[in-house]
């Protein structure tokens, strides 16, 4: 027999299901609560409540642990490919040499944008935050590719994730340098997915394009860190837009909003004006007694999730190292971030309450040293998320048991009142 939870309200039981997955907490299953109750769970954020059952993504914050279809993100950063990655989370196995030929392939032949699609991007101002345009520039994109919308064809579904996969470096590219003032660079096919992206943001006209092999494996590891986190805010995001039956375009951009806002993208950004904000390594005491009487925050430290070290900060730290050792850059904000995560690692206000250092302390040093400014963090953000977003919104069409999302709500508001003529108000 199955475990049952009982809640008692006043003189009436209610028994719910507890329902097991392979891994992590169990879960009651409240699906009939209202209706044997006629009340509601109330859970603000969402932060006790599964919101749907998933085979691609799993957290374990407590313990540090991040896997994708079961493998280990440390394993998967070191040995794996972005692309090999995204195949992953979309068909849920590592693809045999046959079938990643195939996968590549079709990325690769369609990372190309529609010609009158360029001129989409004239339509906002040259100071345009990057993260606008993405947000209507992806919008946009099933006002050209109307041919794969059609949500109940699986087909469709796949070539809509290709495209998906494909475009957003080419619109991330041009959003990039239509805010530098720069002319567009198109895609070529004999480069890898990462060497693509970057020759497309920083190639000019005036000089050949040299390929970096350490510059285009960190950008290969930043995606692959960043390809999906369980159902975080964006995440949710998508889910919630295609629970209505919304196409990917759409339902990507609205992912791409929610992304936008400094608590879920925008971290590294922060965590980079922070240590701009300390400057020099002789004012981090200073600043962490001022972060003790919380006077300043402290930014890329501690995780909502993760309560333990972030598993992915170690491969950004080491990636990090290696960028700047290449480009033989002393960045003195570096300094500061060493110096600042030695003293959080040992000082035991930290310890206590578990600030540990996450991706985000480290993957702004090391964009803004691979020559992007800090605007544009986010978009890359969005580039490397697009596969989890899909992978997701895929998942759930192929659930038979979907339904549009309707959260409930504990109302607080006026009751039943009657309308009086304005001049007797």
């Amino acid at each position: 027999m199955a475990d049952k939870a009982t809640l008692t309200i006043g003189d009436k039981t209610i028994e719910m299901p507890v329902l097991k997955g392979s891994t992590g907490p169990d879960v009651v299953d409240v699906r009939k609560f209202y209706a044997e109750s006629d009340m509601f769970t109330f859970d603000p954020g969402f932060t006790s409540t599964a919101s749907c059952e998933s085979k691609i993504t799993y957290i374990d914050g407590d313990a540090g642990i991040l896997l994708h279809r079961g493998y280990p993100i440390d394993q998967l950063v070191e040995k794996s490919s972005f692309l090999e990655v995204c195949y992953l989370l979309l068909h849920g196995d590592l693809p045999k040499a046959d079938e990643f030929e195939k996968f590549e392939h079709n990325i690769t032949y369609h990372t190309m944008l529609h010609a009158q699609f360029d001129r989409f991007f004239e339509g906002f101002r040259r100071d345009a935050h990057p993260m606008a345009i993405m947000t209507g520039a992806v919008g946009a994109l099933s006002a050209f590719y109307a041919d794969s919308i059609n949500v109940d064809d699986p087909r469709e579904r796949e070539i809509s994730a290709h495209r998906m996969i494909a475009k957003m470096p080419t619109i991330a590219a041009r959003a990039f340098k239509y805010h530098m003032g720069q002319p567009f660079v198109s895609p070529r096919n004999e480069l890898s997915y990462s060497e693509n992206f970057l020759r497309m943001c920083f190639a000019v006209p005036a000089e050949d394009y040299v390929p970096n092999p350490v510059l285009t494996r960190a950008m290969d590891r930043i995606f692959i860190l960043h390809a999906d986190h369980e159902q975080n805010a964006s995440t949710s995001t998508v889910r919630l837009a295609g629970s209505s039956g919304a196409h990917p375009f759409a339902c990507i951009a609205a992912g791409i909003a929610c992304l936008w806002g400094p608590s879920h993208g925008g971290a590294n950004q922060e965590a980079l004006e922070m240590l701009e904000e300390i400057g020099t390594v002789d004012k981090i005491p200073e600043f962490i007694e001022g972060v003790k009487a919380r006077k300043y925050k402290l930014m890329g430290f501690g995780h909502r999730v993760y309560k333990n070290f972030d598993p992915r900060a170690t491969a950004m730290q080491k990636t990090c190292h290696e960028v700047l050792g290449e480009l033989g850059i002393k960045d003195p904000l570096l300094e500061v971030a060493m110096e600042l995560e030695k003293i959080a690692l040992s000082d035991p206000y930290f310890i206590e309450r578990k600030l540990y250092p996450n991706i985000d302390f480290y993957s702004g040093i090391t964009l803004r040293a691979m020559g992007f400014p800090s605007k544009m963090f986010t978009v890359l953000f969005a580039l490397a998320r697009t596969v989890g977003w899909i992978s997701q919104w895929k998942e759930m069409f192929e659930d038979p048991g979907r339904k549009i999302g309707r959260p409930r709500q504990l109302y607080t508001g006026p009751t039943e009142r009657d309308y009086v003529a304005i001049d007797k108000r």
